[in-house]
């Protein structure tokens, strides 16, 4: 029995540490697409919980792990530019280096750290510099999440108490979406909405215009939507076919208004009004879907 009350009390504390508690700063994950890229974010969310953060718990001057327990990390699954500055694909952690003005952020190879004390200065891979901005509201819970994100950009951006910093992401999903764009086209069950997608694709980016155009026609002429009917008019009017833009307009309205489509029908008069004006330009403002 005795032997039994040792072993047991020695055990102790190893089924202790297997116990699931809440966490202080408990973790975080969040994922964007960007172009064509995917990014993710895992990190330790600490609240102010009434204290000082910045230039108190949080010094300027030194690097900060950027959140709580074991570094943030960013992964990326394709090239992505940070700032200008191209990052290979792959899993780096994030430190940074905070300031009443400028920002220092990091990227580190070794993803293992739990502290910035651990980090090797010769193991990182990327050092740029970036504006602190303010919140008016305090932010109380540490948060990393992307904004504007648009076409291949993106802002990555940290927040906490009232600061706010901004990121700039960049990953170029031209060449890719050409690639696939292809391979999709080369098929020879490629459908409608396949010639629709590549033709939008081209032409919103101001892209391969006669080719799209092509794609356009054929996707209207393998099945007639309101929506394929407005890229031929997109692809009519970038290829400086402004009176044939019109007439594919006015088709794909009266298709959307049948469809009780108000989205459409709105974006198809904004179009036919831009394309009619005097100073209208046969190459069309990209607004809507």
């Amino acid at each position: 029995m005795k032997h039994f009350l040792t072993a047991a009390l020695l055990a102790a504390p190893l089924f202790a540490s297997a116990q699931k508690l809440p966490q202080p700063s408990p973790t975080g994950k969040v994922e964007q697409i960007i172009g064509l890229t995917t990014v993710k974010v895992e990190y330790s969310r600490p609240s102010m919980k009434g204290r000082a953060i910045f230039g108190d718990l949080v010094p300027y001057g030194e690097v900060w792990r950027t959140g709580a327990n074991k570094c943030t990390t960013i992964e990326f699954d394709d090239v992505v530019m940070i700032e200008g500055s191209p990052v290979k694909p792959g899993k780096y952690s994030l430190f940074t280096i905070p300031s009443e003005d400028t920002w220092v952020l990091l990227l580190n190879s070794n993803v293992e750290l739990w502290g910035a004390d651990e980090r090797k200065p010769e193991e990182d891979v990327l050092t740029v510099k970036v504006q602190r901005g303010k919140v008016a509201e305090a932010a109380e819970t540490f948060t990393i999440g992307f904004d504007r994100v648009m076409d291949d950009k993106a802002v990555l951006f940290l927040e906490w108490e009232h600061m706010r910093v901004e990121v700039s992401l960049f990953a170029d999903a031209t060449e890719k979406a050409l690639a696939n764009i292809k391979e999709a086209l080369s098929k020879t069950d490629a459908k409608y909405n396949n010639y629709n997608s590549s033709a939008r694709f081209c032409v919103d980016r101001n892209l391969m215009l006669p080719q799209a155009l092509e794609w356009a026609e054929k996707s209207v002429s393998m099945e007639k939507k309101y929506w394929n009917t407005y890229t031929l008019a997109l692809a009519r009017a970038a290829n400086g076919k402004s009176k044939e833009a019109i007439e594919a307009a006015n088709e794909s309205m009266k298709l959307a208004q049948e469809a009780k489509d108000a989205n459409y029908v709105k974006m198809c008069r904004d179009r036919i009004s831009e394309w009619t004006t005097p100073a209208g330009s046969a190459r069309p403002t990209m607004k809507g879907k």
